[in-house]
């Protein structure tokens, strides 16, 4: 079972949802695709560091020699990441998407493909739980295909998946192909909107999904109306808590020291498996 953990909005707490899941599940995985700022590895300080690589994508590197200077490569090009000038051709990495359309097209077999690093990914170990995390290079525009490489080392019975914020392309890469979204939001005016616009996303890619309300007793009760006419189950609450946030601020996975809440998680897990199929 793979798990999403997601959110239209940054801040209302899916990583402090998914560590909390991912200790109260035995010999469960957690994969940090937030890779742009990947911190949940840090509510884990006596992990250890199994290995870290880096994740590289193939761009276009051009032989001036054979070059003509057509302007086949520039043309076929939908990202712009070729462009064609008398003297030379100008190649920008950080737009290609690594589709191979330039090779295909140039007649002169002038384009070959070389690799360039968009970021790194750690595995590491703690107690029976593995940790795999990207950091995506600073400056570097696409995440999803670092994205895509974290989530190819899901392994296990339960792999936990901690998405970056809202319903852009890097947080529809990390909820595809996932068999449930849990979907965390806050209950306040502001947490409505971009709930909304999350469940449309989850909707269009047939994800079963829920919904854990954090810091429940603040806000309206305008979300659990939402939710009730769309017929999406509320799977939990996390009431605001002031010890809560005090453990978290200092890297503590608030269900190892609060009791009663792991026992809560696990249930909530069940109840996922039995929702995803």
């Amino acid at each position: 079972m793979i798990v999403s953990v997601a959110s239209g909005k940054g801040g209302t707490g899916k990583t402090l949802v998914a560590t909390s899941l991912t200790v109260s599940v035995e010999n469960s995985q957690l994969l940090d695709c937030d890779v742009e700022e990947p911190n949940a590895f840090l509510f884990f300080p006596e992990m250890r560091l199994l290995d870290r690589r880096e994740c590289s994508v193939t761009v276009p590197q051009i032989d001036e020699e054979l070059c003509v200077h057509c302007g086949r490569c520039s043309d076929v090009c939908a990202f712009n990441a070729l462009a064609v000038i008398p003297s030379r051709v100008v190649v920008f990495p950080e737009l290609c998407h690594g589709c191979g359309g330039c090779l295909i097209a140039c007649p002169e077999k002038a384009i070959s493909e070389v690799p360039r690093r968009v970021g790194w990914i750690s595995r590491a170990r703690s107690g029976d739980h593995e940790l795999v995390w990207g950091e995506l290079e600073i400056g570097e525009a696409r995440s999803t295909p670092l994205i895509r490489d974290v989530k190819r080392h899901a392994k296990g019975d339960t792999v936990i998946v901690d998405c970056p914020p809202g319903v852009s392309c890097s947080a529809v890469e990390s909820v595809r192909d996932t068999d449930f979204c849990l979907l965390v939001a806050e209950p306040t005016p502001f947490g409505l909107p971009d709930l909304a616009l999350a469940l449309k996303m989850l909707e269009r890619m047939s994800i079963p999904r829920g919904v854990l309300i954090n810091k429940s007793g603040i806000g309206d009760r305008e979300i659990y109306s939402y939710l009730e006419k769309r017929d999406v189950p509320v799977l939990m609450e996390i009431p605001m808590s002031r010890e809560i946030a005090e453990l978290y601020s200092r890297g503590v996975i608030f269900v190892e020291r609060m009791r009663g809440w792991k026992e809560r998680f696990v249930n909530l897990a069940e109840r996922i498996r039995g929702m995803s199929g």
